[in-house]
């Protein structure tokens, strides 16, 4: 019956004798479902041609499965939605067995339904569920995607119509190829009345019906590549008006308003441009690039997930390749650490000999310090020597100096003492004329006598004066014959102190050359100067004077 059933509906011829040959040796118990697959792919399924009713059988694909499988609490969608809804799960969902649909087509269809309704989509509300659902199990059966809508979960606040409505327009677009359908004014080609018509824009042909429900189909309009949509001016009282031209006629047809004629011509020319470029219909292109997508995704993920085995399998690797270094390091560890031993033995034993070495250098440290500490001290002497010499030179200067300043005074004083002696000398010589001429006045008269003893007499005066005169001068000379002692004492004690300072200097290995001072002679001090007579001289004179003074007498 099953098998009779599915050739009714794909258009297929049955063939009895070919089913009871196939399960000829398999005639013992209930066939499987492993089975049965052989069967229907070789001698059903190979034969289809493609010109059957899609819908029924699904219809009947439905009636197999949907009193088994279909849960039984109650939902807010009919039988016939939930059917619709499993046709669309089929199409939607993946091309392996068992058939489950993937959340990013449940979002598609839940968006779908959602903008049918007119409500807004809740994209967090998914978010939510597709987590929960993504923890449990890669997508939904067809019977949950059924309880799922059927649940009202995503269609909170609309009624079952309103739903059902959402199901039935998904339905056509997605199943039935439904791109735009609703009424317009169809301009008739023989009698040119206009008549309301049911139009359904489908990928490659535009059918027009009494009515809403399909029931008694008037005609059709065959699309392809070589027709054309444009505008029409309103004419015969009507309006929104467009014309669409195919090669063998064309149809003119009135809009309700000018939006709905905008979506029709719209929608017409997108037919055709895909028809031109043979382009399935866009819901169709729209699923075929999210499954490329997503195959794309899977592949990279199983890629991934290869790389990922490869990376681990190099990881056990090297972790293999770690284990064998680790013992072989532990191995080279146990061996350091008896090469560590030997060596930390070998330095002690290092170690003692550079302590005993370190103890000699010491020594020698030692012995070096105390030499350079004596070198030191001698440099320290030697410095001290160098600065009293430098202090004896100050001294020197100061005692040459002194010596200087001495013989200074010294010349000043024999200065001082010759202008004496020719001062002296000077009153001797008129006195010694006074003298004579008053040895001439005695010889004279007693009158000139008694003239002269006047005369005598202030003369005598006059040389009481002189001789008072002569005594200061004597005086003065004495005091500068004294003054003349102290400068030379002075100066002898400058030629001692340089003398001392000369034996210093010899001392220390004649580091400085004393200016030494004149000859030590005694001199002659007379009245005309230091050294000015000589000593016979100078008893000549005084002999002289004596006996001028005797004569005077």
């Amino acid at each position: 019956v099953l098998s009779h059933n599915l050739c009714t509906v794909l258009n297929v011829p049955h063939d009895p004798v070919a089913l009871e040959e196939h399960f000829r040796d398999d005639d013992e118990g209930p066939v499987s479902n492993q089975g049965y697959m052989p069967y229907l792919n070789k001698f059903i399924l190979e034969k289809v041609q493609g010109n059957f009713d899609k819908v029924e059988f699904n219809r009947m694909c439905w009636t197999l499965c949907a009193k088994k499988n279909l849960s039984k609490s109650p939902l807010l969608i009919s039988e016939e939605d939930a059917f619709k809804v499993w046709v669309i799960f089929n199409f939607l969902s993946e091309d392996k067995y068992p058939l489950i649909i993937v959340p990013e087509e449940i979002e598609y269809l839940l968006k779908k339904l959602t903008e049918a309704m007119g409500a807004g989509w809740q994209q967090e509300q998914f978010d939510h569920y597709k987590i929960a659902l993504n923890t449990s199990r890669e997508g939904l059966s067809a019977w949950e995607l059924i309880d799922l809508i059927g649940s009202g979960q995503f269609s909170k606040g609309m009624d079952r119509q309103t739903v059902s409505m959402a199901i039935n327009e998904v339905f056509n677009e997605l199943i039935l190829d439904v791109l735009k359908q609703g009424y317009m004014l169809k301009k008739g080609h023989k009698r040119k009345n206009w008549m309301e018509r049911w139009f359904v824009l489908k990928p490659n042909i535009i059918s027009y019906y009494v009515s809403e429900d399909l029931k008694d189909k008037k005609g059709d309009i065959i699309l392809d590549g070589n027709c054309c949509v444009e505008a029409l001016p309103d004419k015969d009282g009507k309006k929104c008006l467009f014309l669409i031209k195919c090669l063998d006629k064309s149809f003119e047809i009135s809009a309700s308003d000018k939006k709905k004629k905008q979506e029709w011509i719209q929608a017409i020319q997108t037919t055709v441009s895909l028809l031109r470029a043979g382009s399935p219909p866009p819901h169709k292109e729209a699923r075929q690039k999210r499954k490329e997508l997503r195959q794309k995704l899977l592949a990279e993920q199983e890629e991934l997930e290869r790389q990922m085995k490869e990376l681990q399998t190099a990881n056990e690797n090297k972790q293999k390749e770690l284990e064998t270094v680790r013992k072989q390091l532990e191995a080279a560890a146990a061996r350091a650490a008896e090469e560590e031993k030997k060596r930390l033995q070998t330095q002690v034993e290092l170690q003692d000999r550079f302590s005993l070495e370190l103890e000699r250098e010491k020594m020698v440290r030692q012995k070096m310090e105390e030499q350079v500490a004596q070198k030191s001290s001698e440099l320290e002497q030697y410095l001290q020597r160098v600065r009293e010499l430098e202090e004896m030179y100050k001294q020197l200067q100061e005692a040459l100096e002194d010596e200087k300043q001495a013989r200074q005074d010294e010349e000043t004083v024999r200065k001082l003492q010759a202008r004496l002696l020719e001062e002296e000398s000077a009153k001797r010589a008129e006195l010694e004329k006074w003298h004579l001429q008053q040895q001439q006045t005695i010889q004279m008269t007693e009158a000139e006598k008694q003239e002269l003893e006047n005369q005598r007499m202030i003369k005598e005066q006059a040389l009481q004066v002189a001789m008072q005169q002569l005594e200061q001068l004597e005086l003065e000379r004495k005091e500068a014959l004294e003054q003349y002692e102290e400068v030379k004492k002075k100066l002898e004690m400058a030629a001692n102190n340089t003398k001392s300072w000369k034996d210093k200097v010899a001392h220390h290995e004649g580091l400085i050359r004393l200016i030494e001072p004149g000859s030590k002679n005694p001199h002659l001090i007379t009245n005309w100067g230091p050294a000015a007579f000589t000593e016979a001289e100078l008893e000549q004179r005084q002999k002289s004077w004596k006996g001028k003074k005797t004569t005077s007498e």
